[in-house]
């Protein structure tokens, strides 16, 4: 498979012995995926980031898992076997890996959609590595150099499963600035891509992705399914889609007969991207953008007395380290306070969080607390999370979460 030369490395990953404290043997049998630092209490020889960390239990001396060396993380180990009997970490194991994953994803290729995501990093058992297929083009991530000795082999496979035609490469600012490996951010390594905007399909519905330097991987696919059911909830309504980016939520209500739709979000480029989206489709509603910081635009919109029968709050992750928790709970409830005020009466209030530092729990609670205060009759629809291509494998896999609120006045 004619691959770029680039993806070949000269380092031949070795087998490392490793020995965990009794805390990290615990996790590691439990299934868990990560191995931090100060887990390690013995390493028999010299690692390097890709090697094979063999980690073996302290009681019967045997295997307990098999992880991938990170010297650069915290997390030192990153897992992908966790099993007792004996296994070969060769191209056949990535490649069973890989198919199983597509099948979990299969009930979602038998809807009207062509994109989805392959590999969910750990939770797939690919710690640090994403595959997203848009249409015919495979985009994979990488957030960490422990792939580089196994990709080429992980792509050749990824290809045979997806069928996909081109492959594109990204990757994260860490990797972008490694000296370790010749590769380029939004590299195509196999097949061609006539457009870097490529154009793709979600139940039933026209999107596109610019796969070399849109946001991660082009688009955001976990929210698919609550796009669908927004879509099914504007019918001749009014519909306020706020930090919208490229107009998911906006392009399936308009697809689905909304009167009306405004997509808020603080970059103008974004909207731009989200009205050019609507486009793709057939609609005969009005698409208005609003460009500003949401806070700033909702009260503005509030001020002017407008409401909305269906108002939806997406906001990007407001907590990327614990530290910001506290703040980020805040933000939830201002957002929640704001959407109540936004909201028509008998109308629909979406709030969702992908901030896997705020359990689902917790967003639930801020939601429900901060409806119940603004003293509106409410019943909650449905909650819901990852859709069938974003498995949760293990508790910090899980991050998105969404609430339908609807009001009895």
């Amino acid at each position: 498979m004619p691959f770029l030369d680039k993806l070949n490395t000269n380092y031949q990953p070795k087998r490392l012995a490793v020995k965990l404290t009794a805390k990290g043997e615990n996790y590691v049998q439990q299934g868990h995926p990560w191995v931090f630092s100060d887990s390690i209490t013995k390493i028999n020889t010299d690692a390097k980031t890709g090697d094979l960390a063999i980690i073996f239990g302290k009681r019967a001396n045997k295997m307990i898992g098999i992880g991938l060396y990170d010297a650069a993380s915290p997390i030192r180990i990153k897992m992908i076997y966790s099993d007792t009997t004996s296994v070969t970490i060769d191209a056949a194991f990535f490649l069973s890996k890989i198919q199983k994953a597509y099948q979990k994803r299969l009930p979602l290729l038998e809807t009207n959609t062509n994109s989805y995501r392959l590999l969910f990093g750990e939770n797939d058992g690919f710690p640090s590595l994403i595959a997203d297929v848009y249409a015919s083009v495979l985009v994979v991530k990488l957030y960490s150099e422990i792939w580089l000795p196994y990709l080429h082999s992980i792509l050749e496979s990824l290809v045979k499963v997806s069928e996909c035609e081109t492959v594109v490469i990204r990757l994260s600012r860490s990797l972008q600035n490694s000296k370790s490996h010749q590769l380029n951010d939004g590299q195509v390594v196999y097949g061609t891509l006539d457009n870097e905007v490529v154009q793709f399909v979600e139940h039933g519905v026209n999107f596109s992705a610019s796969v070399i330097k849109g946001h991660k991987t082009g688009y955001f696919l976990d929210h698919r399914d609550n796009r669908r059911q927004v879509g099914l909830l504007s019918r001749d309504k009014t519909v306020l889609d706020v930090f919208s980016y490229a107009g998911g939520f906006s392009v399936h209500a308009l697809a689905n007969d909304a009167k009306e739709v405004t997509s808020v979000d603080i970059s103008a480029q974004a909207l731009e991207i989200a009205l050019q989206n609507g486009k793709l489709n057939s609609y005969s509603g009005m698409h208005k953008t609003l460009a500003g910081d949401a806070f700033e635009v909702l009260e503005q919109l509030i001020s002017k007395g407008k409401t909305f029968d269906v108002v939806v709050i997406d906001p990007p992750s407001f907590a990327k380290q614990q530290s910001e928790v506290a703040l980020a709970k805040k933000k939830y409830a201002q957002l929640a306070e704001l959407g109540v005020k936004l909201t028509a009466k008998k109308g629909m209030l979406v709030l969702a969080s992908c901030s896997s530092r705020v359990t689902a729990t917790a967003f639930y609670d801020i939601n429900a607390q901060t409806l119940q205060q603004c003293n509106r009759p409410f019943k909650i629809e449905q909650k819901t999370q990852h859709d069938i291509d974003h498995p949760i494998g293990f508790t910090e896999g899980a991050y998105l979460k969404c609430g339908y609120y609807r009001f009895l006045d």
